[in-house]
């Protein structure tokens, strides 16, 4: 008899192990947060449905609700609790798509500082920018008090003063603090040092995603644009979107990442108003006219399988190429990696060998419906690379018209 309620309770545990597994792997595939749109009849195509997981909406019908938000519970077998999570019901977005090549002047919102030198007091070498505690890749924004935003302002005060040191407001990674920056006088009086290397702002080519009209907005690259030397994301005080020819191309090849060569032309087309780890967005003077809008697609309905890209990648005409988006890999991330695609188009891989500098942004369709755009390359495949959803690049031109609003006002 102790045999069999021992082997029961084996069996019991065996059973709730199994359970609780089901419980954890289902809530891992559910996300905490859904989108929708209104009239869909569907939920969402990661949620489990198969006949064992069955949550405890069979589907849910939003037509004529107007929109709004309100939880889901998930349950398995329709019994045992998985978890919750919070679905918005959303309006059919539409916008037009881009692919052509753009010019990025971007100016800091203070000087960063990219290195460091040693300099000479008194026959002794000193490094006055690591000795205040200074890194790679902070920002000056003052100089005792006062605001700094040009590398000349700073090289200028520095140069001039007449005390031993001055008091810097730094900021790094956004937190803000002050450290006590030492001068160095030199002995032919031209001056002081610092050895400081110090940039205010940087220039690119990358590729436009799509415009909207309700605002005038515009978003591009997918990804933050960061110093090239530090990696940082440049702190923006404003910028420039400037028309560019692509008058050339690095190709890709084995573990080498390609690029796009282009001149800027002197068409200004908008204002970069932010630098976000998703894109950089802003307001253009005009949009083209002779381009219609299409759907933004719902992070649920981008699916792996056959897609396109618009991509400027000679001279100022867009080209659609073909692409195979592979894999959905975090919708909820917010740094541009919500897809692996790779090129299939013959053409494409010919002229850059997949995927190349410039080409960030470059808008993908895939049903008819804008998807996303692609973000990031593969270092060892340029072939492949990664995506973000469109939707969360809506997210950020959303803030565009509420900071319009809020000027207005």
């Amino acid at each position: 008899m102790k045999k069999f309620f021992k082997a029961l309770s084996l069996f019991g545990l065996l059973i709730a192990s199994v359970i609780f597994g089901l419980v954890f792997l289902e809530g891992l595939k559910i996300p905490d947060e859904i989108n929708i749109l209104e009239g869909d009849s569907q939920l969402v195509s990661n949620v489990p449905r198969t006949a064992a997981y069955v949550n405890s909406y069979k589907s849910v019908s939003t037509r004529g609700s107007g929109g709004g938000s309100y939880v889901l519970d998930f349950k398995l077998l329709k019994t045992i609790p998985i978890k919750s999570s919070s679905v918005t019901v959303r309006q059919r977005r539409y916008v037009v798509p881009g692919g052509e090549a753009f010019g990025l002047k971007l100016y800091s919102d203070g000087v960063m500082a990219v290195g460091f030198d040693e300099v000479l007091d008194g026959g002794v070498k000193i490094c006055p920018g690591r000795e205040a505690g200074l890194e790679a890749g902070d920002v000056i924004t003052a100089l005792d008090g006062k605001r700094v935003t040009r590398s000349a302002e700073l090289i200028g005060y520095l140069k001039s003063a007449t005390k031993s040191s001055v008091r810097l407001s730094v900021s790094r990674d956004g937190k803000p603090f002050e450290t006590e920056l030492s001068l160095v006088r030199t002995q032919d009086g031209a001056g002081n040092k610092a050895g400081l290397w110090i940039r205010d702002s940087t220039a690119g080519v990358g590729t436009l995603t799509y415009y909207r009209r309700d605002n005038m907005s515009f978003a591009g690259l997918g990804h933050a644009v960061c110093d090239v030397d530090t990696g940082r994301v440049i702190p923006l005080l404003y910028g420039d979107a400037v028309g560019a020819v692509i008058s050339g191309c690095y190709k890709s090849e084995g573990s080498v990442t390609g690029e796009l060569c282009g001149v800027f032309t002197v068409e200004k087309l908008g204002d970069i108003v932010f630098n976000r780890e998703n894109g950089v967005y802003g307001t253009v003077k005009k949009i083209p006219s002779d381009r219609k809008e299409i759907p933004v697609a719902s992070k649920q309905e981008v699916h792996p399988g056959e897609a396109e890209i618009i991509s400027t990648v000679n001279g100022n005409t867009t080209e659609r190429f073909s692409i195979k988006i592979v894999r959905i890999c975090n919708s909820q991330d917010k740094n541009g990696k919500n897809f692996t695609l790779k090129v299939t188009d013959d053409r494409l891989l010919e002229k850059t060998g997949g995927i190349v500098q410039g080409m960030s942004g470059s808008p993908i369709i895939q049903d008819g419906m804008l998807a996303g755009a692609v973000t990031h390359v593969f270092v060892n495949d340029p072939t492949q690379g990664y995506g973000i959803f469109a939707e969360n690049m809506l997210e950020i031109s959303d803030s565009i018209a509420a900071r319009q609003n809020s000027k207005a006002s």
